[in-house]
């Protein structure tokens, strides 16, 4: 089958296959493949509209036992700039935040195997009653994994603690790519690509909803980037769960894995993984766009890719920083961005219910 046929099938919901997939990577011509997802995102979410959040992105801890060669963040106990924050300071941390306007904290650390499960809970627990203004989008599947580890409990044990303390929500790190052949060389002790599904699964059983993510462009080949794709599309047939599908390119600096991935993935590349995402998973809502790894102008292009959301804020942000790699914008910045790619900028919650509308202006189109 050639590309016109295949696009063809596709414009009338057939759902693309693995070597189908693997194809549009490889061969569609790329302002074409952009098209097309341009086409299924007005399909799927036919207002003129890109959706924003305000939010932050701390670090109780940098702390972490898996050494991922992948990553800057980390640090081992007694290392130089090691820290473990406590919940009171956490919860100071989110007061602040809240005073700026930030609606959803997205809190990551490392796997630091010293915190008791109860502590988890705890900041669950206090952000919900002290500090009500914010939405709790907190822990990696790594994390989870972590606290079912000290603490004995099942994951979904674990999951159901963090549901009855008030969270809802999970961000989608952890997962790198999905393919365990890349897991052992960047990341052997963070477990398997089964590992964070059944974190996912479990959590989407419970009733949580999630993001999905992929960091590409270190070790992997296009067919892991299939393999990613396909895995993330088959378990949101099973609940739904995921919200969005947020793909980015690794940042070597500081890592280990610079001396052999010393350069970023090329925007290029960015805008194939963007449209083929949109593309490939016909099951998620949403595809978002990153300003943030990215840089802005090739944020502004994905728009025209197929995604539809420029992710958020970030007042706060440690591990891309930790790598060298500093992108910041405000909220009057990150809807001038949306109106300058043409768009009318909506400011949204972490579950994508609209909080306020931002119409696009005649001189910002112009």
């Amino acid at each position: 089958m050639g590309l016109s046929d295949l696009f063809a099938r596709i414009r009338t919901g057939d759902r693309v296959s693995r070597q189908e997939g693997l194809f549009l990577l490889q061969k569609a011509e790329l302002l074409e493949l952009g098209s097309l997802a341009n086409e299924i995102r007005f399909k799927k979410n036919p207002e003129p509209r890109v959706t924003f959040v305000v939010d932050t992105n701390p670090n109780y801890t940098n702390i972490c036992n898996v050494d991922c060669i992948f990553c800057a963040f980390y640090r081992h106990p007694g290392g130089a700039g090691e820290y473990t924050y406590t919940v009171d300071h956490m919860i100071q941390n989110f007061k602040e935040s809240a005073t700026k306007g930030v609606t959803t904290v997205l809190l990551q650390g490392g796997v630091n195997p010293a915190l008791p499960f109860e502590y988890y809970v705890e900041l669950v627990e206090r952000t919900v009653k002290e500090v009500p203004e914010v939405w709790p989008h907190f822990f990696s599947t790594s994390e989870i994994i972590g606290m079912s580890q000290v603490s004995g409990l099942t994951i979904s044990e674990v999951l159901r603690r963090l549901w009855d303390a008030g969270q809802r929500t999970i961000p989608g790190g952890g997962a790198e790519i999905l393919a365990d052949r890349v897991k052992k060389k960047i990341s052997h002790l963070k477990g398997t690509s089964a590992d964070w599904v059944n974190v996912m699964r479990e959590a989407h059983k419970i009733g949580y909803k999630s993001t999905a993510t992929m960091m590409y462009g270190h070790l992997e080949k296009d067919e892991d980037i299939i393999e990613h794709l396909e895995v993330i599309r088959q378990l949101q047939d099973e609940h739904h769960g995921f919200t969005a599908f947020v793909p980015w390119s690794f940042k070597p600096g500081n890592t280990p894995l610079e001396k052999i991935i010393p350069h970023y993935a090329t925007s290029t590349r960015y805008m194939q993984i963007i449209a083929l995402s949109r593309i490939y998973l016909d099951n998620f809502p949403r595809i978002q766009a990153s300003w943030f790894s990215e840089g802005k102008k090739a944020g502004q292009i994905a728009l025209h890719f197929g995604a539809d959301d420029f992710g958020g804020t970030l007042l706060e942000e440690n591990v891309h920083a930790a790598a060298n790699f500093v992108n910041k914008t405000n909220t009057e910045e990150c809807i001038q961005l949306i109106h300058g790619a043409g768009f009318a900028a909506a400011q949204r919650t972490t579950l994508y219910d609209i909080m306020k509308v931002f119409e696009l202006r005649e001189e910002a189109a112009a």
